[in-house]
């Protein structure tokens, strides 16, 4: 039985998919792990649907948290929501001045709170250029 090149070429690219999907399983086992240590009372959080909060309470038999996201309001979720730990707030403010460009233009997204200059004013009058009609000429 003779063996042709196409038949080893397939097989070795199937070998590459099922290398990289064991691969890929791996990370993501990894990170789970990780998220996992991470993971304690007193995090804070943030979960699958976007939700910030700290962790008061973790319940590993019935796999649930109790997260405050205000002061006084406690929710419960699943634990396997919280995907995320935070480390800062995504909200911090920097002290730094914004830079504006030197040419008067906006940077891309930047917001111009000046009101637009009034070009009205300065225009001719339409009708001033245009020649009157007489009645039966």
């Amino acid at each position: 039985m003779a063996i042709d090149p196409l038949t080893i070429i397939m097989l070795a690219v199937l070998a590459v998919l099922v290398f990289f999907m064991f691969r890929n399983s791996r990370k993501r086992q990894a990170q789970a792990r990780e998220l996992q240590s991470k993971v304690a009372v007193g995090a804070e959080v943030m979960t699958n649907f976007g939700l910030y909060g700290t962790i008061l309470e973790m319940d590993e038999e019935e796999n649930q948290v109790l997260l405050e996201t205000t002061p006084g309001t406690v929710l419960k979720v699943h634990r396997q929501t919280v995907t995320r730990v935070v480390t800062e707030s995504p909200f911090a403010t920097t002290d730094e001045p914004v830079d504006h460009s030197t040419d008067g233009e906006p940077e891309y997204g930047e917001r111009i709170d000046e009101p637009a200059a009034d070009t009205t004013a300065s225009t001719p009058d339409a009708t001033a250029d245009k020649p009157e009609k007489k009645g039966d000429e």
